[in-house]
Parts: C-alpha cells; structure tokens; sequence
C-alpha cells in the first residue's frame, strides 16, 4: 500500500487493461495508496516464475493483483486479502471473469489456510511488517519468494527509521529462512524480495 500509489499511474501508457481497470476502481473510491507503477512491474515479473500458486495480503482496489494476474503463466492461482469490506466486494467484481483469482475479505491472516505459494505480496499494513508477521517456512514453498513492499530506500547500515533501529526491515533482511536483498525502484521506493532457503 503506497501513499500517492494510485496518482503514480497518471498518463501511463500501454498498461494491461485488468491493470487500468482497478486503477480506475481505485480512482473511483478515492483509493490513493495502490500498488505504484514501479512496483506493479516488479510484481509482473516476478508472477511469470510462479508455477502454481500467487499469494498476496492487502488487495486495495486490486492494482497490485492485477499486475500479478497480468504477468502470471495459465493457470497459475492468485489468492488475495483485503480486510476492507467494500474494495474486497468491488475487487471480486472486477475480476469475477479472470480465472483461477480468488479475493477474501478478512485479515490478512487469512493467506495461511490457502499456502504455500511460490510468491508471496506481504503489504505492510495491518502487520505485515511488523509484530505477527507472515510466516515463510508455512507460507512459501522451498525456493519461493516473498515481497515485501514500500519502503524507502536503505541509505546506512543497520537501517534506521525515525532515529531507532528498522527493526521490521532488518527482520526481512536478516530472517533465517530466507535469502533477502533490498531492491531500489525509484528514488524515493524499494522493496525487499527474499528467497526460502530449501
């Protein structure tokens, strides 16, 4: 979930159209915080090596599913949560005709009775980066990858944030069970991919 995320799509061309349709939604409820474009290509990437399944935690309005629904191979599943009842309702609308897409509404807990996945979307609110997060020795099978998005780029080691150690960062960069690097989108985003270790 991005601050401006949604005005980040502004004049952008050549967009999937499930991509320019949930942009759409998001405009429509006032969404401002969807998935930014920087990082919805990243995601689109990333889905195309998923052979079986896509999990992802905070829907919005559905950008980011959509970027991961437009990039995934045939077949490939996408189980999404969004805790908010009215975008979980009007997300399942918008993609009721795109196969293998399942969007639930409830807190983001809900992805553990639908893993492991191959890729997992880990947004950071309702604690997705911080006090109970996603486990990924459940949640990812062996050499899956997990995402976890919006930060601002790491500029010092250990990473700080507001004069105190980035303890939800380095929680993800130094987790045992995965092989993680922060990754730099833009200048003022990144984001973190990690590996499972078999």
């Amino acid at each position: 979930m991005s601050i401006k995320g949604t005005a980040s799509y502004a004049g952008a061309q050549g967009l999937p159209g499930i991509v320019s349709a949930a942009v759409e939604l998001a405009e429509a409820l006032g969404f401002t915080s969807s998935c930014r474009l920087e990082q919805g290509r990243l995601l689109h990437a990333l889905a195309g090596g998923a052979a079986g399944s896509i999990g992802e935690t905070g829907t919005g309005c559905g950008v980011g599913l959509a970027w991961l629904c437009a990039g995934r191979r045939p077949g490939v599943r996408v189980v999404s949560v969004e805790r908010d009842a009215e975008r979980a309702a009007r997300v399942s609308e918008l993609f009721a005709d795109v196969p293998d897409v399942e969007v639930l509404q409830g807190d983001w807990t809900l992805i553990n009775e639908h893993g492991p996945f191959d890729l997992l979307v880990v947004d950071g609110g309702g604690n997705g980066k911080r006090g109970a997060a996603p486990d990924p020795e459940r949640l990812l099978h062996p050499g899956g990858s997990l995402v976890i998005d919006d930060f601002t780029p790491l500029t010092e080691w250990p990473p700080m944030h507001e004069g105190e150690p980035d303890v939800a960062r380095l929680s993800w960069l130094e987790h045992p069970a995965l092989m993680a690097a922060e990754v730099r989108l833009a200048p003022d985003l990144s984001t973190i991919v990690g590996t499972r270790r078999p």
